[in-house]
């Protein structure tokens, strides 16, 4: 099937529109990691990798999938999940409290942090998904250029902040712990499954403009929309699958640090609570607390 000029026209602007951007943001990275290179704080490779794989994702996504997007609605969900979710999560992989540092110490953007707030950031990601799948936004992101492009960015950034809360180098509260976190993921994919679920099992057609080209392709409309739940809910089982066993593993490895800092306090008759421990190893310093420990037990040491 051939797209009309004006349309193929728009869609390379939307690509161009949105993949110079991330070239920008992708020299930006570069430049800050290289930086760090030779600091106590160098970017590690699988976090360098994991921020351009989340940029490639993006520049694939646009470029496979935007034509065949703008003709099929489960298509667009395929590229509306890799956005948000798989390369959004990639990116808060690649990030570092070092690496991010000059950016927050611009005034809007330290004040932005709070977004990151668990009980923000859920919100946040729930509203945007909605809303935007509302029909008339959808059919207007669908007609309109920059709509488009808003939607895509509101996606990807929803999704980054989303992610904030359990990978991100930002400050989490203490309560936000891994019981917390197994709370949140729980939440995030309840609330993706009941709009996928919506999609699979309506037998509404939500968004017209898909229906030309449905009927050119030979595809019922509301099997095309069925088949966008059904995208919606695999991605998010796959997902919530992973999350679980990282949860799990990321529990036990915390449960014997946080016994191993003990027993070595214990041994060198250091005091220390166990409430102090256990807010390090949370917070991924418990490498830097045995230092501290080991640098007391060296200067009490004749």
């Amino acid at each position: 099937m051939s797209i009309p000029l004006p349309l193929a026209l728009s869609l390379q602007l939307d690509d161009l529109g949105q993949v110079v951007p991330l070239a920008a943001v992708c020299a930006l990275y570069a430049w800050r990691a290289r930086s760090l290179a030779g600091t106590r704080n160098p970017v590690p490779g699988w976090r360098r990798a994991c921020f351009y794989g989340g940029c490639l994702t993006m520049a694939l996504t646009l470029n496979l999938l935007g034509n065949l997007s703008e003709e099929l609605l489960f298509a667009h969900m395929v590229e509306h999940l890799l956005l948000g979710d798989i390369a959004a999560l990639l990116i808060v992989l690649g990030l570092t409290g070092p690496l991010i540092a000059p950016v927050l110490r611009i005034g809007v953007f330290y004040r932005l942090r709070v977004l990151a707030h668990p009980l923000v950031a859920f919100p946040l990601w729930a509203v945007d998904l909605y809303v935007w799948h509302a029909p008339a936004l959808y059919q207007a992101a669908l007609e309109h250029l920059p709509v488009h492009i808003l939607q895509h960015t509101m996606f990807v950034a929803c999704g980054i902040n989303m992610w904030m809360c359990l990978f991100g180098p930002l400050p989490m509260p203490a309560w936000f712990g891994n019981f917390a976190k197994l709370v949140y993921v729980v939440a995030v994919r309840l609330t993706g499954a009941a709009l996928g679920n919506i999609f699979l099992w309506s037998g509404t057609v939500f968004y017209p403009f898909y229906l030309p080209t449905d009927a050119l392709r030979h595809v019922s409309p509301v099997a095309d929309q069925n088949l966008a739940g059904a995208v919606m809910m695999i991605e998010g089982s796959m997902l919530t699958i992973g999350l679980f066993c990282w949860l799990f593993l990321r529990t036990a490895r915390e449960a014997e640090e946080r016994q191993q800092l003990m027993d070595f306090a214990r041994l060198h008759g250091i005091p220390v609570s166990e409430k102090r421990v256990a807010r390090a190893v949370s917070a991924g310093r418990g490498e830097e607390l045995r230092s501290r420990l080991e640098s007391r037990v060296e200067v009490s040491t004749p």
